[in-house]
């Protein structure tokens, strides 16, 4: 019977987010409390982290709370995967059959007797190897399970110590699982942690008294999940791996000897490489519309993801390593350029229509010479975020870079004002007066209520009567920070003169007020 290996690195999702991270350049050990958060929650933290007192499921200013100097990170499932690629890759290169599961996580065909490294045989050496291969590639935290089914294969490789192998002997998964508590289905997702949670409140508290249920029993109150957990327990279950297909090999390298000390001739030296990467890709009918780029030089590497609005030439090629030399700190001359692609694309959904691609393709294409010709980050683009004021619900980002990192937009936002959206947002918002009828300012309570309704307002030197106004939309928002430095109590006001002009004006606490947008 062929068994089955788990390899499980824990915390994976931080671990890529601290290797992201070094990749901008930014300095964090390797070793600092960090933490990943969805929906302002922690979904998984790293030892540092949890020496500290912070835990799944924590709210962000409880970890924070609990550990101040803990790295908090974004969740991003496209990031871990791209960061266990290299790891599917090294264990692929010993035994092909690798099946992905989740980043951090994966399974195969046990390596059986045909492995042996010293005193150790069989499955054993066969990790230790596996071991020693990811720990050579910056993997320190690898551990490995084998039994005869995946489920307990990932129970295993969970009791296993960082390089370390827990083997279950051949029919013996029913043994081992029997002492697990029932905790350990919550690692299996949603299912798995509403089961446990449930025989944890019935009061059992290991598998194996899960086990001793009746199976008519498991099926009437725990459903198909249940039943096949309480198969997987009695170890009755089967294991179907879906190995994945190696990807191509799709990456181009150009070494230099001597290395290049300078960016013009470096880009220069990269242009065929760069045709040669775009031409593979064409033979396979496929695009990059990502693309990784790595220049090493002696003690260090400058790497940097570029993303297309439509799909990479060798020439859009050439200006990102160009950009991306210049904007880098390389202390060393460059040794060696590498291409490899990351979201790839079928050629026949970026091609041109039956009479060529029209006025966006010229756009597309006149950006770029531009772009080209000032720098990457001088050419931006404004986004939708959330936020309360105009100017926190817009983000300029690069032309041609996907905007990451943006606040949501189906957030409530209190203090949000209603549509539509000013058409004119300031850089730097303009003074301004507003006065009621008795031609005294108007100013808004702690409770939100306006002092008098606005009559006049004033906007450089002339007063215009106020021909309609709404709000107050009140906020108080950074408080700590204090009134001299924008933060403490406002309210926004939407006000329309006789002249039939209309703006956003925002009344603030520390006295006065200010024009933020105009409605044209």
């Amino acid at each position: 019977m062929t068994r089955t290996m788990v390899l499980w690195c824990p915390d994976w999702s931080v671990r890529a987010g601290l290797l992201e991270l070094a990749e901008t350049e930014v300095e964090v050990a390797a070793e600092a409390p960090a933490a990943v958060l969805s929906a302002n929650r922690v979904t998984v933290c790293n030892a540092a982290a949890r020496a500290e007192g912070v835990r799944r499921g924590q709210r962000r200013r409880d970890a924070q709370a609990r550990c101040p100097e803990v790295v908090l990170l974004t969740d991003s499932p496209e990031r871990d995967a791209r960061w266990f690629e290299p790891v599917l890759a090294a264990v692929e290169d010993v035994r092909p059959g690798v099946a992905p599961l989740r980043p951090g996580l994966l399974a195969v065909p046990a390596p059986g007797r045909f492995f042996s490294r010293g005193a150790l045989s069989g499955e054993e050496a066969a990790a230790a190897l596996l071991s020693e291969l990811l720990v050579d590639a910056g993997v320190w935290d690898c551990r490995f399970g084998v039994a005869d089914d995946l489920f307990t294969a990932e129970r295993a490789a969970r009791q296993a110590g960082p390089q370390e192998c827990v083997s279950v002997p051949a029919a013996g998964s029913a043994v081992f699982l029997r002492d697990l508590p029932v905790m350990a289905l919550a690692d299996d997702g949603p299912e798995g942690a509403a089961l446990s949670d449930l025989l944890r409140r019935l009061g059992l508290i290991r598998l194996g008294d899960f086990a001793a249920l009746g199976a008519g029993e498991v099926a009437n109150r725990f459903g198909s999940y249940g039943s096949d957990v309480w198969r997987r327990v009695h170890g009755a279950s089967q294991t179907r791996l879906a190995s994945r297909t190696p990807p191509p090999e799709l990456a181009r390298s150009v070494p230099f000897e001597p290395p290049l000390d300078s960016a013009e001739a470096v880009t220069f030296s990269v242009r065929r490489t760069a045709e040669e990467f775009v031409a593979g890709l064409a033979a396979r009918q496929l695009v990059a519309t990502a693309v990784r780029i790595e220049a090493e030089f002696d003690g260090g590497l400058s790497a940097r993801r570029w993303v297309h609005p439509r799909c990479f030439t060798s020439r859009d090629l050439v200006d990102r390593v160009h950009w991306q030399l210049q904007g880098a700190v390389i202390t060393a001359p460059i040794e060696l350029v590498r291409f490899l692609p990351e979201i790839v694309e079928p050629a026949g959904d970026h091609a041109d229509g039956l009479w060529g691609g029209g006025a966006e393709e010229q756009v597309v294409r006149g950006v770029a010479r531009v772009q080209a010709m000032v720098g990457y980050d001088a050419v931006r683009v404004p986004v939708r975020q959330g936020g309360r004021s105009a100017a926190d619900r817009q983000a300029l980002v690069p032309w041609g870079e996907r905007p990451a990192g943006l606040r949501p937009l189906d957030r409530p936002w209190p203090g949000r004002i209603p549509g539509p959206a000013p058409t004119r947002v300031f850089a730097e918002a303009l003074s301004a007066d507003v006065v009621d009828l008795s031609d005294a300012p108007v100013d808004v309570s702690v409770r939100g209520a306006v002092s008098a309704e606005p009559a006049r307002y004033r906007i450089g030197r002339h007063w215009v009567p106020v021909a309609a106004w709404a709000g107050p939309w009140p906020v108080d928002e950074s408080w700590w920070l204090g009134d001299a430095s924008g933060g403490g109590r406002s309210a926004r006001f939407q006000l329309v003169g006789v002249d039939g002009r209309a703006w956003l004006v925002r009344w603030l606490s520390a006295g006065g007020w200010i024009v933020e947008a105009a409605y044209d």
